[in-house]
């Protein structure tokens, strides 16, 4: 382990589009201490190719996001681990206010990044929309920067869920009692040219996942498992009423998105997730 050290851990499978956006963001940090790890689940496009230009460690692993996510935390050498999806792209000074915080308060063990939604299309609008509700809500927003030596504690991302995998772990860190904090600067999704349908799809391929997870974090349910009626939603109602119209989008899609998930649960009762085609990709 190189004290200092962040490793950049990106998880990828036919990013082609978006990862070069990714790394060059990361190449123009203003802290200079870091690795670049790429771990892709058998692309057939030009994603490794591209990687290979900004790192010497691109690996070939799957069969899901949490074990090539393991799988590059494994293979890192770095003090400190940052998660990202190829979709997403950092502020310049994200890394430095990471170790920053880490270095003014030794008993955090993990920290949160606010995101921002952009894109094209007409559907994306309410995705950004619906992104704004959740900065600096603890219940929606996960870590993604971990003290490595306190990520292979808690063994990683649970290989049995996907999905809320992103959440499970830092709730586990939270529930033993590791001290969670957070940054201003935000990382920026995108969602490129949001398609709803897509998306229940990836819902629906997720909720056996889901329910593993509520049935762990039972106390969730109704924060984050409430697709449609987020506490969130209630508590900022006066952004719903100054925006009518991003507002019934927003709701059209997350009814969707529900309904997605509640078909993959009926459908996960009577098929193992190994025979639902995997739409996370």
């Amino acid at each position: 382990m190189q004290k200092g050290l962040v490793s950049v851990i990106i998880t990828t499978k036919n990013e082609q589009d978006v990862i070069r956006d990714l790394l060059s963001s990361i190449k123009e940090q203003s802290y200079e201490k870091f690795e670049i790890i790429v771990v892709d689940n058998n692309s057939t496009d030009k994603t490794r190719e591209i990687a290979r230009k900004y790192t010497k460690k691109v690996y070939t692993k799957g069969p899901e996001r949490s074990a090539q996510r393991n799988y590059g935390v494994e293979n890192a050498s770095g003090e400190y681990v940052l998660i990202l999806d190829a979709d997403q792209q950092l502020a310049p000074t994200i890394l430095q206010e990471c170790v920053d915080q880490f270095e003014k308060d030794s008993t955090l063990g993990a920290l949160v990044i606010p995101e921002k939604s952009f894109g094209k299309g007409f559907w994306t609008q309410f995705k950004v929309f619906e992104r704004e509700f959740y900065v600096g809500e603890d219940d929606i927003e996960a870590a993604r920067f971990f003290q490595k030596s306190l990520f292979d504690k808690f063994g990683g991302y649970d290989l049995s869920i996907t999905g809320p995998e992103d959440w499970d772990l830092p709730l586990r860190m939270r529930k033993a009692g590791v001290k969670i904090g957070r940054i201003k600067s935000f990382i920026l999704h995108n969602e490129r040219v949001f398609n709803p349908w897509k998306s229940a799809k990836k819902k629906f391929y997720y909720a056996k996942g889901s329910r593993e997870y509520l049935r762990r974090h039972p106390e969730k349910a109704f924060t984050q498992g409430n697709l449609l009626f987020r506490n969130v939603f209630f508590r900022k109602w006066r952004r719903l009423v100054a925006n009518p119209f991003l507002a019934l989008g927003m709701f059209s899609i997350r009814a969707l998105e529900m309904s997605g998930a509640l078909v993959g649960v009926i459908y996960s009762v009577v098929c193992p997730l190994s025979k639902v085609k995997h739409y996370i990709f």
